[in-house]
């Protein structure tokens, strides 16, 4: 009855993942885009390990976590028991966990602010890991969110390259929850390409479409996948 219920929870996780893929390829098909220039990242926080091996075992292999705190006591173990999984950092990143997130993520996408930038040059160099860098900008400039005003955006990915050596990436964006997201995407695309970033870490589960539309590389996809939690 165990393998039956885990099989059962598997298909309707792959049914979930599935839905989503026929999103993504309808709205690269939209824009004329190749489906392999987006990376689906399933954003698998608050979520514990029984809930995102469904997922895994359905295919997915790049995965994206909040908090440094919680990714260390999952992902060690699902990374050993499935190798080959990418795991990205998609939340705020306080300057005294940038050891711990160099060693574990393989992306972080909430690059700053100088303090930050420092503590992330100093463990690349130190542990010789290279996780993808993505700057966050604050698009929507608001207070309570962490991000890059667009204003100072290209000096800050100046400092970022010059000052400390970092290679960037690409730029992550979250639009305010109350305005029309298409905006923010265009303003993160525009700051990208006159900066030469390539990639683009933009849309979440209401709004990937929309993101494919203004180019985003990596869309972080979490309820539309997971559920919301304790609907798993």
């Amino acid at each position: 009855m165990a393998d039956e219920s885990s099989a059962a929870i598997t298909r309707a996780s792959g049914g979930k993942l599935d839905a989503v893929e026929r999103e993504i390829v309808a709205a690269c098909a939209q824009g004329g885009r190749d489906r392999a220039s987006v990376t689906l990242i399933a954003v698998s926080k608050t979520f514990d390990a029984d809930a995102i091996v469904p997922i895994v075992e359905s295919g997915q292999r790049v995965f994206g976590e909040n908090r440094v705190q919680e990714a260390k006591a999952k992902w060690p173990g699902l990374m050993s028991a499935y190798p080959g999984l990418t795991l990205h950092l998609i939340g705020p990143l306080q300057s005294n966990k940038a050891k711990e997130a160099v060693a574990l993520f393989d992306a972080i996408h909430s690059v700053d602010r100088p303090s930050l930038c420092q503590a992330l040059a100093k463990e690349i160099n130190s542990q010789g890991r290279h996780p993808e860098l993505f700057v966050q900008l604050n698009t929507g400039e608001e207070p309570q969110k962490a991000g890059v005003a667009p204003a100072e955006a290209d000096g800050f990915i100046a400092a970022c390259r010059e000052a400390y050596g970092l290679a960037i990436a690409g730029l992550m964006c979250i639009p305010p929850v109350n305005e029309a997201p298409a905006p923010h995407f265009a303003l993160t695309a525009k700051i990208a390409a006159r900066n030469g970033l390539k990639k683009l870490s933009m849309g979440m589960s209401a709004d990937f479409a929309v993101a494919i539309q203004f180019g985003a590389t990596h869309i972080r996809v979490g309820s539309a996948i997971f559920g919301h939690r304790g609907q798993q």
